[in-house]
């Protein structure tokens, strides 16, 4: 059986790719399917830079809105969703296009990982989460570097849960975390588009992209979460934008000072990205998307790719 067509987009955080992506379905009769963890969550719109009503009014998107913030879902159960939803647009003939920053997830789909099977060690996890206590969570970080640097690179340090589950699989298996993907051929006939801008450009447009959610209410956003019963301590609220507002809630911190913890967790997590998703990958069509004709060169290379 012919693999199915599916269209990936993805580079760093604020380089444009919403805009690209939807712009792009409409003229390929497509439907986006979301890779972004962050947006996956109600209520966490302006500090997640979500597609407006608007944007999701002129496609149809997938996999935004699917959890709350006190819900975690996890890589499987995504991968279950993506993979559902990309064959139900294609039952419809229209063309899947995968599109996100969040590079485990994307491969998870792309390259059809099994995620190690390891059940949750209650005992274990109890053990993690005191020596996090006693040394903190960098020691933690640290440990994982010394034992697998490789899944070590491919995670943020500040995200205890994900470090704590990689250490978690390693400890119950005594294999890498980052030898456990199982990951093989991709099941699609995959088309990578990749969107680039100069470090300088990008920089530019996340620090407009900060001030413009504090004008647009973010902090307001993280008052109701709280308001809610969303926990400081939620995996979700300890994201970007949302863990510095939860300080300037408590009095921990001025507005300023958040900005500028923004901006450099923000920088940080671009160069992460960079580890997934390579400008030197020949299997990535790497594309500038400040050109002007960005939309057209990549159309056209889809078409070529998928001829009528």
């Amino acid at each position: 059986m012919d693999k199915l067509h599916l269209i990936l987009i993805v580079g760093p955080t604020a380089v444009g790719k919403t805009g690209i992506a939807i712009q792009l379905a409409e003229r390929i009769n497509g439907e986006i399917v979301s890779a972004d963890s962050r947006l996956f969550y109600r209520g966490m719109d302006i500090g997640t830079a979500k597609p407006t009503r608007a944007e999701q009014a002129r496609v149809r998107h997938h996999l935004i809105d699917i959890a709350n913030p006190d819900e975690i879902l996890s890589l499987a159960v995504f991968q279950k969703m993506a993979t559902e939803a990309i064959a139900d647009i294609h039952a419809r003939d229209k063309l899947p296009l995968l599109v996100g920053g969040t590079g485990q997830y994307v491969r998870a789909v792309t390259e059809g990982w099994k995620p190690p099977e390891v059940a949750p060690d209650s005992r274990l996890r109890a053990e993690l989460e005191k020596l996090q206590e006693k040394r903190g969570k960098e020691w933690l970080y640290e440990r994982l570097e010394a034992i697998d640097p490789e899944a070590a690179q491919k995670i943020d340090p500040r995200n205890v849960r994900r470090t704590m589950r990689a250490l978690e699989v390693i400890l119950t298996t005594g294999r890498k975390f980052s030898a456990q993907r199982g990951q093989g051929k991709s099941p699609y006939h995959l088309i990578s588009i990749g969107l680039t801008r100069p470090r300088p450009e990008l920089y530019a447009r996340i620090d407009a992209r900060i001030e413009s959610m504090f004008e647009n209410g973010l902090l307001d956003e993280v008052k109701r979460l709280l308001e809610i019963g969303c926990s400081p301590t939620l995996p979700t609220m300890s994201a970007i934008g949302y863990r510095e507002c939860v300080n300037v809630v408590k009095g921990q911190m001025g507005i300023e000072e958040a900005k500028v913890g923004m901006r450099r967790a923000t920088r940080i997590f671009v160069r992460r990205q960079s580890n997934w998703f390579k400008e030197s990958d020949p299997d990535i069509h790497w594309f500038y998307a400040g050109e002007e004709n960005v939309i057209e060169n990549i159309v056209n290379l889809i078409r070529r790719a998928i001829p009528e």
